[in-house]
């Protein structure tokens, strides 16, 4: 048996997904900046699925603009935010995804920001206190980036009441959602958020699309620069069958947002249960009981060198944290800064609606194996 318990890195492509995509590489070729009809028919392919983005998110149809993945929105929003805003101060965590972490040492090398960290909690959540007293404590213009779901572990951060704080105190507020999109709903109106930041890929979509919400009270310049395509915003000639791909995947995602939460969440929790029945040393990672995200299950276990390889070997793909590091043996930084002291090896389980309680089943057998016989 082939198990893929490892969603937080990537999703299978929904069919419809497919369907849709293979129907605009087929079909429409045109290039949107052209003016005749074939160039016309791609423009309103990419303003429909524009609309459908900002009708999720209930945003304005101005303020969504199509990238090639969460980590370009994330640069994006972190670098034109100190270029254009005047942003001289950005407040951040340590355990954000490297899109964040590694854009903010490119930042320092290039201008005098100063970045500053928010305490954690113990699950690695944001301590929204020390949030207020770090922006009371100063008067350069800032700019907060905090994720709402962290990709390794799962815990959620409050991005509705940090975006009330940042708005008491004039700062900017910018969320990566890459791993929340398509999860839970997100209603731009009701939130004070200045960017967010999402992949489609992550919620069953094509890899290489992605989106960035920047809210209309904030004018940027290009990213990248070259012609005048995404309003001004970002050259180079769109991926159409990609946005399609977005759009109809985020469609989906929300239409099926209950009963695909529930299996996962069931899932989730019969793979938790099993692991405490069998294993009685095991520790997870995170907020597992709170606010979580019900698609991670971040396990830590004992004496298990090789545990992913052997996992591999039995067909099973699982992580021992962001995918984003992979082939490079570095660690987790996350769990270095929540659990420094663990000597424990811990594997991501991340679910989708694809898999089955077989399946969990089967992992966990494998796991008797490997780690009992």
């Amino acid at each position: 048996m082939k198990v893929y318990f490892d969603n937080a890195a990537t999703t299978a492509v929904d069919e419809e997904v497919v369907k849709v995509m293979a129907q605009v590489l087929r079909e429409n070729y045109g290039n949107p900046s052209s003016i005749h009809a074939q160039g016309r028919k791609a423009r309103a392919t990419i303003e429909e699925a524009r609309k459908t983005v900002a009708n999720a998110l209930n945003a304005s149809i101005g303020e969504i603009f199509f990238t090639s993945c969460g980590t370009e929105s994330n640069n994006m929003a972190l670098k034109c935010s100190v270029r254009d805003l005047g942003v001289e101060r950005i407040i951040s965590s340590k355990i954000e995804h490297h899109a964040i972490t590694h854009t903010l040492d490119s930042i320092q090398k290039e201008k005098e920001v100063e970045v500053t960290f928010v305490k954690l909690d113990r699950f690695g959540r944001a301590d929204l206190d020390h949030l207020e007293s770090l922006l009371q404590s100063s008067n350069k213009k800032t700019l907060v980036s905090l994720i709402h779901a962290n990709n390794e572990i799962g815990t959620i951060n409050d991005i509705k009441s940090i975006g009330e704080i940042c708005h008491a105190y004039s700062a900017l507020f910018h969320t990566d959602t890459v791993q929340t999109m398509g999860y839970y709903p997100i209603d731009l109106s009701q939130m004070k958020v200045n960017f967010l930041s999402a992949s489609a890929h992550k919620f069953h979509g094509p890899k290489g699309c992605g989106f960035i919400y920047i809210n209309g009270e904030n004018i940027i310049k290009p990213y990248l620069d070259g012609g005048s395509q995404e309003r001004n915003m970002r050259g180079g000639t769109e991926n159409i069958a990609g946005i399609a791909g977005l759009a109809k995947a985020l469609e989906v995602s929300y239409a099926h947002l209950a009963e695909r939460r529930e299996k996962i969440t069931s899932l989730r929790q019969l793979m938790k249960s099993e692991l405490e029945n069998h294993f009685p040393n095991i520790e997870f990672n995170g907020d597992i009981d709170g606010e979580s995200h019900y698609k991670v299950l971040s396990a830590a276990f004992d004496n298990a060198d090789l545990l992913l390889m052997n996992l591999d070997i039995a067909g099973i793909a699982a992580s021992g944290g962001s995918a984003c590091s992979s082939g490079v043996d570095v660690g987790s930084h996350v769990l270095a800064q929540l659990t420094p002291d663990s000597m424990k090896t811990t594997v991501r389980f991340s679910f989708s609606y694809y898999n089955s309680e077989e399946e969990v089943h089967y992992v966990i057998d494998k796991l008797k194996e490997i780690l009992l016989s």
